[in-house]
């Protein structure tokens, strides 16, 4: 490992997919990264549920942003939005968070066992990470096609209500309205409406996401690189590694998963 941060320039930046509580598999993957001093390790969002130990992936992550020698972001997914609505529904409405509770599996369990520490991690997790040095953006999920420009983050730490949940596109995006753009809610798609990334056109660089498993590996598009790679499914889990904006030299690295949880199920608990 090397004993002083690499330049700007040379750095690799090494996005991660969904870990869904799969802390062994991620332990292993980054060990088949090789942290180096300097890189830049970008989290797509859904380290929480399914798997066997949300909590430890959750205090892993939170260790990785405290060592000096990384650059760590998180990305919000869905699964650590419905925790965090959860968290304030306890005091805010409990009669909502009863409803979760009922309707979302783990949510109790993982409350009941979180510290405040966990959930301030938590509630540090960004809509999305724009990258200028590579002309590259991260989110947990896609871009609707009817989306004409990026929510600023600075109004997403203010926003509330129907403001935040133009911020949650982002991260639950899948399929889009084939004339309108609109997000398509899972299961309601019609046959003739495109997977958000078949029709994205590039117009916020390109999208480096999780959220939609590909069993097969990492789904390249045109404007668009998916790397949930179904871990929790009994894929594998991705890394993709960056070290500049030519995609030529975009490696990645995968690790077995198992099967904890059943495919796609067409719930907001997907």
């Amino acid at each position: 490992m090397s004993s002083s941060p690499s330049s700007p320039l040379s750095r690799r930046t090494i996005f991660i997919g969904d870990v869904h509580g799969m802390l062994d598999e991620l332990k292993l993957l980054l060990d088949e990264v090789d942290l180096q001093s300097g890189d830049r390790l970008v989290f797509l969002g859904d380290l929480v549920d399914k798997g066997p130990d949300p909590l430890g992936v959750v205090r892993h992550v939170r260790d990785l942003s405290t060592r000096d020698d990384l650059e760590t972001h998180f990305v919000r997914g869905n699964h650590e939005d419905k925790h965090l609505r959860y968290y304030r529904n306890l005091s805010e409405r409990p009669k909502i968070a009863r409803q979760q509770a009922v309707s979302a599996s783990g949510l109790t369990g993982f409350h009941e066992q979180a510290d405040e520490d966990d959930w301030a991690f938590l509630h540090t997790s960004i809509p999305y990470l724009k990258l200028d040095d590579l002309n590259l953006l991260a989110v947990h999920g896609g871009i609707p096609g009817n989306m004409t420009e990026l929510p600023a983050l600075n109004d997403y730490l203010t926003a509330s209500g129907k403001d935040r949940n133009f911020f949650k596109l982002v991260w639950i995006t899948r399929y889009v309205d084939r004339t309108s753009g609109h997000v398509v809610g899972l299961g309601q798609e019609a046959e003739n409406d495109p997977f958000w990334a078949e029709v994205y056109d590039g117009r916020f660089g390109h999208v480096v996401f999780g959220h939609q498993p590909f069993m097969e590996g990492p789904s390249q598009f045109p404007h668009a690189t998916g790397i949930d790679t179904g871990a929790v499914h009994g894929g594998t889990l991705t890394a993709l590694i960056v070290p500049s904006p030519e995609r030529s030299d975009w490696l990645t690295v995968s690790v077995p998963g198992k099967r904890y949880s059943p495919p796609l199920g067409g719930s907001e608990d997907d």
